[in-house]
């Protein structure tokens, strides 16, 4: 069985973004679960969730906030599963603040951070994906062939 991911964000305004992650996923015939949590409103419920997560055979945690954006780190602090931070953007900073908020980790509780938004959510689902293939053959093949493709359709518009 192939393992699982975890996509958690602050609240239901950072969906259209986190449905670049599930997509993805859902590509690769990954399963997911699907939160909406606040490090802030619901602290207890977020570390609920992801205290859980790796005896439900989940890979990897995908987590996207904005403004104070302390959700990824949150999460980081209660596994030792690999943790993407999405920092989403804002009507204050562009996703600025968002951004230096996720990278900026204490030493001891790394959170790999990904750009704003919708591409930073696609990206970390890839991150997730290319942990899972480290030991799912099937997984593995099929990033490969999407890489594959990803450079054969570029090079195919190469020429202008």
């Amino acid at each position: 069985m192939t393992a699982k991911v975890a996509i958690i964000m602050g609240s239901r305004s950072d969906l259209e973004a986190m449905n670049e992650a599930k997509d993805v996923l859902e590509k690769f015939g990954i399963e997911y679960e699907m939160r909406a949590l606040s490090a802030h409103r619901t602290p207890q419920a977020v570390e609920e969730f992801i205290t859980g997560l790796a005896d439900r055979g989940f890979a990897a945690v995908i987590a996207g906030a904005g403004g104070a954006a302390h959700l990824a780190g949150v999460c980081a602090s209660h596994t030792h599963l690999p943790v993407f931070g999405v920092p989403m953007r804002t009507t204050m900073a562009g996703g600025l603040d968002s951004l230096l908020s996720t990278v900026q980790m204490p030493r001891g509780i790394p959170v790999a951070t990904t750009a704003t938004g919708g591409t930073g959510a696609y990206n970390a689902a890839l991150l997730a994906v290319s942990v899972i293939a480290l030991s799912d053959e099937k997984i593995r093949q099929a990033y490969l062939d999407f890489r594959a493709d990803q450079t054969a359709n570029v090079l195919a518009q190469s020429v202008i």
